[in-house]
């Protein structure tokens, strides 16, 4: 079946976060009394929420519901205030955008962040391009990898699952791609690598945004890059 839209995933292949988020966490760190990490650190703390990232960050024995809350509280604050202090896209996707938007593809981005701060992210950053649906976590929709935001995107624009390309830098965006019946792109500029892609089922694995062009025509019978 050729691919007629293109759902991204938001930090790790749209834009690169990962220090604005190391920053924002590290200062929580700090003011409870806790060890910084080194930001590449955050690479496996980030993917499946900003609580999951929390729990990740904070000592294994400070994991308790009252630290993990308390902490989550503080997190969002911090990010809220730095988020686009570092964040930009990364190289090459302007021109992916541009292109995708060139030839008509619709365009969507999924994320586990937080829906106000996704709207954000998508409206400041990459405001140059429109995307049909822009999905971030919320009350009452499952994070990935759970199917759900995927599946309500593709009935919100009319697009058969089949007949998307899912691209994302993580096995969460992985697992979420092949259960919600779409092209599973795993992205390798991103926050994790080909092992973890390929281990969660990516289909094709690409090494720079235009890449992502070549997988609208992809057939049943793939080949990596």
């Amino acid at each position: 079946m050729k691919r007629s839209a293109v759902l991204f995933d938001l930090d790790g292949t749209l834009v690169d976060s990962l220090d604005d988020l190391a920053d924002a966490m590290n200062t929580v760190l700090g003011r409870n009394g806790f060890l910084p990490h080194p930001a590449d650190a955050y690479r496996y703390f980030v993917g499946d929420g900003m609580e999951m990232l929390v729990r990740r960050a904070l000592p294994e024995a400070r994991r308790d519901e009252g630290t993990v809350s308390r902490c989550l509280g503080e997190m969002k604050g911090e990010y809220e205030e730095r988020w686009a202090c570092k964040t930009r896209p990364y190289p090459g996707i302007p021109e992916l955008l541009s292109a995708l938007a060139g030839r008509g593809i619709p365009m969507a981005v999924l994320s586990n962040k937080p829906e106000d701060a996704t709207l954000g992210v998508v409206e400041r950053l990459l405001c140059s391009w429109t995307f049909a649906a822009v999905c971030g976590a919320r009350p009452g929709l499952p994070k990935k990898p759970d199917p759900s935001g995927a599946l309500e995107i593709a009935s919100r624009l009319g697009i058969a699952p089949e007949a998307w390309v899912y691209a994302g830098d993580t096995g969460t965006d992985m697992k979420t791609a092949n259960a919600a019946g779409m092209l599973a792109v795993g992205v390798l500029w991103g926050f994790r690598g080909a092992e973890e892609l390929t281990a969660a089922g990516a289909r094709i694995l690409v090494r720079h945004p235009l890449d992502v062009l070549g997988c609208l025509g992809c057939s049943s019978s793939l080949a990596r890059h």
